[in-house]
């Protein structure tokens, strides 16, 4: 084992060296081991236990909006408590995530996590998506991160936040019971099919932009998946609702459909159900998301050779996670020299409080509030596509200043018992460290500001 693999088993497949992790993968012949350990199904973060489902978020949701007519009909007081309670729970799930990513022993599952959040993007500044965004990780992705992709396919799919960011809760079929009663009532006001959620089920979570696909097949997909909804006020008054996702029968638009060549016959919610089913073992999509990974795991232009390896392994075993993740583990080309990534803004503040200390559970929106000035707000990323994952979007004179000033507020935050640069750089870097930072560190003016400089230091900028 060399020193350096052993950081880039922490710093680049994980979240960043903790205090005495590196110390702990001495005893390990390979720092791949280490990572293999971490592929096996646990059980969630303690931490996010006890957190509202999505159906009772669902439930204080269609509260608030009826508190809100009642208010607008009566002209009684706005209901602000109703407001204030959705939003405490919202900024609470928040400021758990990153504690748990700070605190995780197995920060490259948590790595993953993030990896499928932003690859399934739901983006917290559309209100009806909104509340829902965090809990998507919680049910959607944690149970799936290490599964088969076809599961996490489906989880997300049929989650009530993707199901309303990209609008497939108002999705009806043209000859469905619900499109022909509107049409019969008020022709000009009929609702219709909505096609953004197949668009990017095909464009960005599955076969990719150049998957082969055409406009013919996002139709048909978007036909597919009608009536994948959410509950509506008046199923909790039927006593009719079970979960956050509801299959609307009279939603659905009849038939048998053909999505990239293969013809679908199944009837209801089976139908889209097989579609996903099959792009999730597609070959465009085990190489378009395994490339995802590789750039996402190694550097902004991966190895072919390992996209390749990781391909295989995807179409060998379905689509297991875990196998994917493995092959790339153990292909020598993961560790190669030029195997590098420029930090994003929520990698160098997690990997930041990793090395030097916890969130401040008293100021959960502090790190709300770096991540917003430093243009990488949680879970916002304001697009399907997700935040860029790239040295370029991340690196530009503006990013870097900015990054300088957070090093410094990241530093202020740490406890003075906790003030320790030469002992910090030791714990993320082991002797990797380059003698100009070394240098610098032992020449601060106090050990805070020393801490602050190992932070915006260059080498901190990488996962190496």
């Amino acid at each position: 084992m060399t020193r350096q693999t052993a950081v880039s088993a922490t710093n680049r497949f994980g979240l960043g060296a903790r205090p005495g992790e590196l110390a702990g993968l001495a005893g390990l012949a390979d720092p791949q081991g280490w990572l293999l350990a971490q592929l096996h199904p646990g059980a969630p973060p303690a931490a996010l236990a006890g957190l509202p489902t999505s159906l009772e978020v669902l439930q204080q949701d269609i509260a608030l909006q009826q508190a809100r007519r009642e208010a607008r009909q009566n002209g009684g007081d706005k209901p602000t408590g109703l407001v204030k309670a959705l939003r405490q729970g919202q900024v609470r799930e928040l400021a758990l995530r990153h504690q748990v990513a700070v605190e995780s022993q197995a920060s490259f599952v948590e790595r993953m996590v993030r990896f499928w959040s932003n690859h399934f993007a739901v983006s917290l500044d559309k209100p009806v998506a909104a509340p829902y965004a965090a809990p998507m990780e919680r049910e959607a992705i944690r149970p799936h991160v290490i599964g088969r992709f076809g599961e996490l396919l489906l989880a997300v799919e049929t989650h009530p936040a993707m199901l309303r960011f990209l609008d497939n809760a108002r999705s009806v079929g043209a000859d469905s019971m619900v499109a022909m009663r509107a049409r019969r009532r008020n022709p000009d006001k009929a609702p219709g099919l909505n096609e953004n959620l197949a668009r990017e089920i095909l464009e960005l979570h599955t076969v990719g932009a150049n998957g082969g696909y055409t406009q013919a097949d996002v139709t048909e997909l978007a036909k597919a998946i009608t009536g994948w909804g959410v509950p509506m006020p008046q199923d909790f008054k039927r006593g009719q609702v079970h979960s956050a996702f509801v299959f609307r029968a009279n939603a659905h638009e009849g038939g048998a459909r053909t999505v990239m060549g293969k013809r679908y016959p199944q009837a209801g919610m089976d139908q889209g159900k097989a579609v996903l089913a099959q792009l999730a073992v597609h070959p465009a999509t085990a190489r378009h998301v395994s490339s995802k990974i590789a750039r996402h795991l190694i550097s902004d232009a991966p190895p072919p050779g390992v996209v390749e390896a990781m391909t295989r392994a995807w179409l060998k075993t379905d689509g297991d996670l875990a196998s994917v993740y493995a092959t790339l583990i153990r292909h020598p080309a993961a560790w190669g020299a030029q195997a590098r990534k420029f930090k994003t803004p929520d990698d160098f503040v997690v990997s930041a409080l990793r090395a030097g200390g916890r969130p401040d559970d008293r100021r959960p929106q502090a790190l709300a509030t770096l991540l917003n000035r430093m243009g990488q707000p949680t879970l916002t990323p304001r697009s399907p596509a997700g935040f860029e994952d790239d040295a370029a979007q991340w690196s530009g004179p503006d990013a870097l200043w900015k990054r300088v000033q957070s090093a410094q507020a990241l530093a202020e935050a740490v406890p003075e018992a906790l003030l320790d640069p030469l002992g910090t750089a030791q714990a993320v870097f082991a002797d990797t460290l380059d003698a100009d930072t070394l240098t610098a560190l032992r020449r601060a003016e106090s050990p805070r500001d020393g801490l602050a400089l190992l932070f915006a230091s260059p080498a901190f900028q990488w996962r190496t």
